[in-house]
């Protein structure tokens, strides 16, 4: 149970997600996937050339997939179901390269949020793809980028306008696809009605400020929905290529609002977006009001 007095599967949510290979990139090796009952979400961001870092960040998306479908109804504390989560998605890349070692250098990043039920959701990522939370106006990223960067900046050694332009703010300090991963950062989220989520990948933040960030994300703030959150996420790939679309740009969407309903049965709404996949290349928005 959250700090909510109901439980944090009866609020409904609403989301959308979009990837775009920007302006410069001839592929787009970034992944994302997000559950049709809106259960979970994932963004990827791959690395090591363009058919590695393609299907790193597919691999990777389509194994955490698997996993949490499998085990999400079992006893697993939401802590252990996205560790073994990842873990299965660093062994399938590990096997990928063994079979390919032309693909050998690839990895990717992975952001993961997951809502269940009498749970407070929950965050794992490796790497730098980011979780942030919107609330009252207030932009927080709730995630700590695993790079060269972050470490210096936590140390003392830079400061963070300093990082903005350091030639090896984009050197990871961990990734999946490694032998020696060490570091998956695993923590619950807070929420309350009118919280706003964005996952996302480098592609956007190297473009785009926190504030600017903040800005479009406040836009829809007063009456989250479907059309809002597709709105807003489309708004944000557009500012990014717009200051250079340097890198793919991928982000999704997760709105709470403001208001609470009663848990309902929704088996119909629940089939029906089953049948109804999210739509990974071109976009999607989807509205659930439970989690299972």
């Amino acid at each position: 149970m959250s700090r909510l007095e109901v439980p944090i599967y009866t609020m409904k949510r609403f989301f959308s997600g979009l990837t775009d290979p920007g302006l410069l990139r001839s592929s787009n090796q970034d992944a994302y996937y997000h559950d049709p009952k809106g259960r979970f979400f994932v963004v990827a961001d791959g690395m090591g050339g363009h058919a590695g870092g393609q299907e790193a960040s597919r691999i990777a998306t389509n194994a955490i997939r698997i996993y949490l479908e499998e085990h999400w109804e079992t006893q697993k504390s939401s802590k252990v179901l996205l560790k073994q989560a990842f873990l299965e998605a660093n062994q399938a890349i590990l096997k990928d390269q063994s079979i390919h070692p032309e693909r050998s250098d690839m990895g990717t990043t992975a952001v993961v949020l997951i809502f269940r039920e009498d749970q407070h959701p929950w965050c794992a990522h490796v790497g730098d793809s980011r979780l942030y939370q919107l609330r009252d106006s207030k932009l927080e990223q709730i995630t700590e980028d695993h790079t060269w960067v972050a470490r210096a900046i936590r140390e003392g050694e830079l400061t963070v306008n300093q990082s903005k332009t350091h030639p090896w703010r984009h050197v990871l300090s961990q990734c999946l696809g490694r032998e020696d991963l060490q570091k998956i950062d695993i923590q619950p989220v807070q929420v309350d009605p009118g919280d706003l989520f964005l996952l996302c990948s480098d592609g956007l933040t190297e473009e785009l400020s926190d504030h600017l960030i903040a800005s479009h994300l406040i836009s829809i703030t007063h009456l989250i929905s479907i059309t809002a959150c597709e709105a807003a996420a489309e708004a944000l790939v557009a500012s990014a290529k717009q200051r250079g679309g340097r890198d793919n740009i991928t982000v999704i969407l997760v709105g709470l609002p403001q208001s609470l309903e009663g848990k309902q049965s929704l088996e119909g709404k629940l089939e029906a977006s089953e049948e109804a996949p999210p739509n990974q290349e071109d976009g999607s928005d989807q509205e659930v009001e439970t989690g299972d």
